[in-house]
Order: structure tokens, then sequence, then C-alpha cells
């Protein structure tokens, strides 16, 4: 595995593509404002192309957030997912962790499409 960190979550739509196209498997994992700042970069080039991308998105602004800055973008994720077709899964456990990503990986593969897993904050956050 090669961590890559980026300046701008939509950089990370682009190297995803290019690794997609070069045979490499990859996942960007961002907080769900920087799916939101992203949002052209997956439409114009992961939908456009077919192009399938593993996003896995820290669910902030729902239940339970305590940052008002946070909650606008967290009503408009899920909406804005199902907007754009992207299927999506609430991981809130570790022991469904592996199996979830890998099935998630599969089905963006054998879809060529974006699938978002999102990150709970019981699987993200200590209290």
């Amino acid at each position: 595995m090669k961590l890559v960190r980026l300046a701008k979550e939509e950089e990370g739509v682009g190297i995803s593509a290019g690794a997609h196209l070069a045979g490499v498997n990859s996942a960007m994992l961002m907080q769900n404002h920087g799916f939101l700042a992203s949002i052209n970069g997956i439409v114009s080039l992961a939908l456009l192309y077919r192009i399938p991308l593993l996003l896995l998105i820290s669910y902030r602004g729902h239940w339970g957030e305590k940052d008002p800055w946070q909650t606008q973008g967290g009503l408009a994720t899920e909406p804005l997912l199902r907007a754009l077709s992207i299927p999506i899964w609430h991981l809130n456990t570790p022991t469904d962790i592996t199996r979830r990503i890998k099935d998630a990986q599969t089905l963006a593969h054998a879809s060529l499409h974006p699938v978002a897993v999102l990150l709970s904050r019981e699987l993200m956050w200590e209290e």
C-alpha cells in the first residue's frame, strides 16, 4: 500500500483514475466536506469515463456531531451521493471493515462506478 497525501481531495480523483488506468487499485479517504469539494472531478472524470472509485468518507456533521461547521456538509452528503447514483454503505463497527471495504472495491470495479463507504462516528472517534 502506498499513501499519497494531497492538498485537495479533488486531486485524488485524478490520481485514482490514473491508478485505475495503470491497473492499480486505489481508495480515497476524506471527510465528507472533501467529498463535496471533489464532486466536479467525480462527475467530469470518474462518472463520464466509467472509472471505479472507492470513496472512504468520514461522516462528519451527522448524529452526535458537536462541531456546528460540520453539520451542513453532513446533511448534504447522502442526498448528493444518491443524486449521483453512487452506492452507499454505512460502516459502523470495526469487525465489518475488511469485508465491507473489499465488497465496495469489488462493486466499484464490477460496475465501473464510484462507491462510497461512510465511516460513522462510532468507528472513527473516541468520546
